[in-house]
């Protein structure tokens, strides 16, 4: 199938960029002018990647099925191929989203509000609830993992956004720091089921591979932010003079 093969090239174009660059504002200084142009080309690849695996996703739910003969359950591949690839490609553009309009909107917070982000997280909580539901009717963990993940990185982000009071100034460097890694995670996920397929299919259904990527982001989630609040702790005054 041309279009779909074209899809995959783009997809692996625009993913690997998005892959390569992702480590670059991991390990460059927060804030610096590297850290900058690395996280924009992080995100450019990752929203291209995304938006392509969506439309490989729906390719794989309603185009021929002769594609992939070597599988021979179609649902689970309708739910792996399909509509867990589609909640992905909608869960990295929220992610996207939502760490670029933490920083953008860091003084206003309000401004993610708006319809256009509550937009996308109501998109991201829909496709991983059908993604939830469908995993639980062929009995699949993996997606109903994937999809509890999603859906309470969502409500996190609410609390976040709705809160009555304001937080403390520098909270919206945590979010934007766990939504882009969330993004990695996502498309990290997402591109391996294309990659996974053609390189060693037998292996294609195994959940220890599928779960490498959120094993590895929720440990540099967990790394960084125990090593932001030993930053931020206040420093031990110095001991006091003995009385004479």
């Amino acid at each position: 199938m041309a279009l779909f093969e074209a899809l995959v090239v783009a997809h692996v174009i625009t993913g690997a960029v998005g892959l390569t660059a992702f480590w670059g504002p991991i390990v460059t200084k927060k804030g610096a002018t590297r850290h900058r142009q690395w996280g924009r080309a992080t995100c450019y690849g990752f929203l291209g990647a995304g938006s392509l695996a969506i439309a490989m996703a729906l390719l794989s739910l309603y185009g021929p099925e002769d594609r992939h003969p070597e599988i021979t359950d179609r649902a689970l591949f309708d739910g792996l191929f399909g509509w867990m690839m589609l909640y992905l490609g909608v869960l990295t553009i929220g992610f996207v989203d939502y760490g670029l309009g933490a920083v953008k909107h860091s003084r206003n917070r309000r401004a993610l509000r708006s319809w256009r982000h509550q937009g996308i997280i109501a998109a991201v909580v829909l496709s991983g609830a059908w993604c939830g539901y469908f995993g639980y009717t062929v009995g699949h963990p993996l997606m109903m993992l994937v999809a509890f993940i999603g859906i309470v990185a969502m409500a996190i982000q609410q609390l976040y956004i709705w809160r009555p009071t304001d937080p403390p100034r520098t909270t919206y460097i945590g979010e934007h720091f766990r939504a882009l890694i969330g993004m990695g995670i996502s498309a990290y996920t997402a591109f391996m089921s294309v990659g996974l397929i053609r390189l060693v299919p037998e292996h294609v259904f195994n959940p220890a591979i599928w779960a490498g990527p959120s094993v590895v982001g929720v440990s540099l989630i967990l790394y960084f932010t125990l090593k932001a609040k030993r930053g931020a702790a206040p420093k031990p005054s110095g001991a006091r003079p003995h009385p004479q």
